[in-house]
């Protein structure tokens, strides 16, 4: 992972001359990747480095040491178990007997040794001591062992714990070397055996992902070679952006999914990508037999099919009784009403086609900023200034967030029964789609210079007309959440 080294500041740029400078396209970039919030409640987070996670990793370990009096390594592996949850740590400890806390946590060989549970060096005398692991017969100052009293060398040691971290796994938890000894190895003593810094850092990276792993309140940005992590005070705060720009849910990683909650989101993703080729083919290969609905796949020439299920025969043209003559005619009158499992399958891909369609439709618009950087060169030409063109950049991060958020309201749609609250959301929804249309079709059409004083005010209405209409369809939805007048199709 590789780190942005700058935060990327996307609401003002200092000066018109330098508006075009690459510093300028990555913030611009920056806003429409992440688009336009609305929730001011989101706001109650923090971005993390690496080195601000290790130092708050260590206040609260001290903070809790400084209570529990034991090593800094086991207060760590404690922690680990309560989910960075102090109160809960604290409460368990205290409540009864300590030798049943560790048992309960599957701790037993750390409480027996817990006093002593430290690097000890084997006292120097004038005889050598053999190794247990090489046999290697040593001065003792060359001999190294933990609270246990098992006693080997220190390259044995130092091999020992550079296997465990490198081929050991994620778990950077390390006990002593001896068969079926559970006493942990303090985290210094650790480090102070180690001689390769990439090492030292993979153990430390290992510490640090166990923390976020195990911290409820903390996660990493899920943005590629991104390692900041987002730390925030509540545990339901939901969209959060990190300080690379990328803007995500903080409850389930997924891009921000505004209207629709993260389970239903997981159910319509688990399904999309699981069921929906199987659903495009059974609609275009087979048909429901119109007596028992069983889907029926066509094998052969013959016209004439007859059902293995239930033995009714009809004719795979037009869905009547074997033995009619009028197949070749059109007869027009009322639709006929299909079953429930190609129903099912009829309203699934209209909510599905929609949803792709909403989500191609937002590729193409966050690659409308390159089109624009362009255009604002141009512009830049003939001293144009960024007052004149700024109203361009929130239009796109307006439109890319309207474009977002109506690829969502289909999932949302999806799983809602047909109700009054329902048919509100429909027609606000359809008011967002027109607005969000009306403003694309603008922005796609080459905005020259001639056509600038003329195309801004109409851009600017038609951005903030979007706006409200996103407003509006947002907070009804919320407000359903909040009255609970939503009603599901489970």
């Amino acid at each position: 992972m590789s780190s942005n080294e700058d935060s990327v500041e996307t609401n003002e740029v200092d000066s018109d001359n330098e508006f075009l400078d690459d510093k300028d396209d990555l913030a611009l970039e920056a806003d429409i990747s992440c688009g336009y919030r609305i929730e001011k409640e989101d706001n109650k987070y923090e971005v993390l480095t690496i080195e601000e996670l290790g130092r708050h990793q260590r206040e609260i370990i001290d903070e809790v040491n400084n209570i529990l009096k034991l090593s800094p390594t086991i207060v760590r592996i404690l922690l680990n178990y309560f989910k960075w949850d102090k109160e809960k740590l604290l409460e368990k400890y205290f409540e009864g007997n300590i030798e049943e806390f560790f048992r309960r946590i599957n701790m037993t060989n750390v409480f027996i040794k817990l006093p002593s549970n430290v690097q000890q060096t084997v006292p120097k005398d004038n005889s050598g001591e053999e190794c247990k692991i090489c046999f290697s017969n040593l001065p003792s100052d060359l001999m190294m062992a933990l609270g246990c009293g098992h006693s080997f060398c220190l390259m044995c040691w130092r091999e020992y714990v550079t296997s465990k971290i490198v081929d050991g796994g994620l778990d950077p938890l390390i006990v002593c070397a001896a068969h079926r000894c559970g006493v942990l190895m303090d985290d210094m003593a650790v480090i102070g055996l180690l001689d390769d810094q990439d090492v030292r850092l993979r153990y430390w990276q290992f510490i640090t992902n166990k923390f976020v792993q195990c911290n409820e309140l903390i996660r990493w940005c899920p943005s590629p070679n991104c390692t900041y992590a987002v730390k925030v005070i509540y545990g339901e705060t939901r969209f959060v952006r990190c300080k690379c720009g990328h803007e995500f849910c903080f409850i389930c990683d997924n891009d921000c999914h505004d209207p629709v909650k993260c389970h239903w989101l997981k159910k319509w993703l688990e399904w999309n990508y699981e069921d929906s080729q199987n659903r495009c083919w059974l609609e275009q290969n087979t048909k429901p037999c119109p007596k028992c609905k069983v889907q029926i796949e066509k094998n052969g020439g013959c016209n004439v099919m007859e059902c293995r299920n239930c033995s009714q025969q009809f004719c795979w043209v037009c869905m009547d009784d074997h033995g009619h003559s009028s197949c070749n005619r059109y007869i027009g009158g009322p639709e006929v009403q299909t079953d429930r499992s190609a129903s099912s399958l009829e309203r699934y891909l209209h909510y599905h086609n929609r949803y792709v369609n909403h989500m191609q439709s937002l590729k193409y618009e966050n690659n409308l900023y390159l089109t624009i950087k362009e255009q604002l060169r141009e512009f830049r030409q003939e001293d144009i200034s960024y007052v004149d063109i700024e109203f361009l950049k929130h239009a796109v991060t307006v439109l890319c967030h309207c474009r977002r958020t109506l690829m969502y309201t289909y999932v949302f749609a999806y799983y809602l029964r047909n109700n009054n609250q329902s048919m509100i959301f429909e027609n606000n929804q359809t008011d967002l789609e027109i607005a969000t249309e009306s403003l694309s079709y603008y922005l796609e059409h080459r905005i020259i210079l001639e056509t600038l004083t003329n195309v801004k005010s109409d851009v600017l209405d038609k951005y903030r007309y979007c706006e409200r209409r996103c407003e509006v369809l947002l907070h009804h939805v919320y407000e359903g959440y909040e009255n609970d007048t939503w009603e599901y199709i489970e």
